[in-house]
């Protein structure tokens, strides 16, 4: 089996079979003008280490420029993402905040979902007030910033494995939105030991 990623104008691929790789290069080199680039360390901001036992992908250098970017590289660390008693809400009479500095946030955060699901529910709920920020909303952003400086080295680990069974989870809250009482849906599925889907949805 081979399997080819495009992206713009890079291309990642494995096989199942050295050979297989080989084959594909050559044919790509015959159409087109590329270079190779070797093994694939780093693609779209995600480190990929590629080891006997496996593979482990994580984003601590992302996470370094996000802490910097945002002025959060003194803060002190947290040992969770949010707190479980937090309920956020519309904050009516809570202080404004600019706008576009909170969207930045969200933004870089939600990009750093694709390696880490622990922030996946918490980022999702901040993303939900981008239209009007308030203070009470950027506190929790700057926790999950904290949480990170604490946690930068956590990744996604694919272990060699022949165990293909696909298993999934998911769990929801009825109606525990504050503002609009809708219920928010969690899921995330394994295949084998490996996590391969993780979201969560209001």
């Amino acid at each position: 089996m081979l399997l080819v990623q495009i992206y713009v104008d890079d291309i990642i691929f494995g096989a199942t079979n050295v050979s297989l790789c080989e084959e594909f290069s050559k044919c790509m080199h015959s159409e087109f003008e590329m270079s190779m680039m070797g093994e694939l360390n780093f693609f779209l901001r995600l480190h990929i280490k590629q080891l006997k036992e496996g593979t482990f992908i994580n984003q601590a250098k992302y996470i370094r420029d996000l802490l910097k970017r945002f002025n959060m590289e003194e803060a002190k660390t947290m040992k969770t993402p949010m707190s479980s008693s937090i309920k956020l809400d519309m904050d009516e009479k809570g202080k404004s905040l600019n706008s576009t500095m909170y969207r930045g946030m969200i933004g870089s955060l939600l990009y750093l979902t694709a390696s880490r699901p622990d922030i996946m529910y918490s980022v999702c709920l901040c993303a939900r007030f981008q239209s009007c920020p308030k203070e009470s909303h950027l506190s929790v952003v700057k926790r999950i910033l904290r949480y990170l400086k604490r946690t930068m080295d956590i990744g996604l680990w694919y272990p060699k494995s022949d165990n293909f069974e696909l298993i999934g989870f998911s769990d929801t809250d009825f109606a525990g939105c504050k503002v609009e009482r809708k219920s928010t849906s969690d899921t995330c599925h394994f295949l084998g030991h490996s996590l391969v889907s993780w979201y969560s949805k209001k």
